[in-house]
């Protein structure tokens, strides 16, 4: 009976050395990693999460207006008949580029053929009588205004000719200007009414932008300040181009003039109905910048951390900043940082105010490095 009881206070023994041992080690340990009672000095001080870095520097910004517009080619024109007849050839095919004046549908004109006939038989008539009376008055045999007449009726029988072939060219329709055709559905033998379409004409060597122009912007923007456009059919891909005209009236409804870009169009990309985005740069000017994933948002605040020498080695702080525009990637800093400062450029969601870190590889690329 009484060793069982030995053997029972030994084990109760063992077990508190045991527990003891536990919480003495974790005590060392908790010492050894803040570097003494104090948790400071020791080996582990200045240790925190590994962050990426950017620097704050000077930066091109430029106050931008982005608004919406509609591609036109530079003169566009729907060719069309003004008299309802049948055509007889076609001399064009779709998508043709031609020239200024060039032949597109002939139309029939059998009236006109026989017109012009009528009217050169006139004036060969007309010539006739004129040169007889002409040699009569001359010898005396007849009088002098008998050939003044004969003269005036070959001046209106040479007008009624050229009537006529006025009259036969307007059954020959031509391109009014250089530029591409559009589709078409006509053929020989198809009757065209008046105002019908027969095809389309662009002149789209160069494409007009119009948009909307705020009138607070009136007194800062021109003929010839220079634009940017986008369209969704070509991604990213930027079109230049100017400002080539403003109209002169503002809209009651909208407080917007409108304003008329020009973009070169060599290659024919762009198509008269695009939509295009615009954006118009109405002036530069230098400013401090970080890239924007060094920025954070809260309502209408932002906030940056900055890196920032602390007892504990690089903390991290959290700093209101004042945020301007917002361009290829940068922030533009109104307040909060000067040049030089180092911010937290990655892993924000991660960091508390004040919690060390510290910086992991190269620094970010510097807003400016690459333009």
């Amino acid at each position: 009976m009484i060793k069982r009881h030995f053997f029972l206070a030994a084990a109760a023994v063992l077990l508190a050395l045991m527990v003891v041992a536990v919480i003495l080690r974790l005590a060392f340990a908790g010492e050894e990693k803040g570097g003494g009672p104090g948790g400071r000095g020791g080996p582990g001080a200045g240790r925190g999460q590994a962050v990426s870095q950017a620097v704050v520097t000077p930066r091109e910004f430029s106050d931008e207006i982005r608004v919406l517009g509609v591609a036109r080619g530079r003169r566009s024109v729907n060719i069309t008949s003004s008299t309802s007849e049948l055509i007889t050839r076609v001399l064009f095919t779709d998508g043709q580029r031609v020239a200024a004046g060039a032949p597109l549908v002939e139309l029939q004109a059998r009236e006109e053929d026989a017109d012009i006939i009528e009217a050169r038989s006139r004036v060969g008539q007309a010539q006739r009588e004129y040169d007889r009376y002409r040699e009569l008055a001359e010898r005396g045999v007849a009088p002098r205004v008998t050939a003044e007449n004969a003269e005036s009726a070959l001046e209106a029988a040479r007008a009624g000719l050229s009537a006529a072939q006025a009259r036969r060219g307007d059954r020959l329709i031509r391109a009014p200007f250089a530029g591409v055709l559009g589709l078409t559905s006509v053929t020989p033998g198809t009757l065209i009414s008046p105002g019908a379409v027969i095809t389309t004409l662009d002149d789209i060597s160069v494409i007009r932008v119009d948009f909307p122009l705020p009138e607070r912007y009136l007194s800062v923007l021109r003929a010839g300040v220079p634009i940017v456009a986008t369209a969704d059919a070509f991604g990213e891909q930027t079109f230049a181009g100017r400002i080539a005209l403003i109209d002169t009236r503002v809209s009651e409804q909208t407080r917007s003039a409108t304003a008329r870009a020009e973009i070169p169009n060599p290659g024919g990309r762009i198509r008269p109905g695009m939509s295009m985005r615009v954006v118009v740069r109405q002036g530069v000017r230098q400013g401090l910048a970080v890239p924007e994933a060094a920025v954070q948002y809260e309502g209408d605040n932002a906030f940056v951390f900055r890196i920032a020498p602390g007892e504990r080695g690089l903390t991290a702080q959290r700093i209101n900043v004042g945020a301007g525009s917002v361009e290829n990637g940068f922030v533009e800093m109104l307040s909060g940082l000067n040049v030089g400062d180092r911010v937290v450029a990655s892993g924000l969601n991660r960091i508390q105010p004040g919690s060390p870190v510290t910086v992991a590889g190269a620094p970010a690329r510097r807003p400016g490095a690459a333009r």
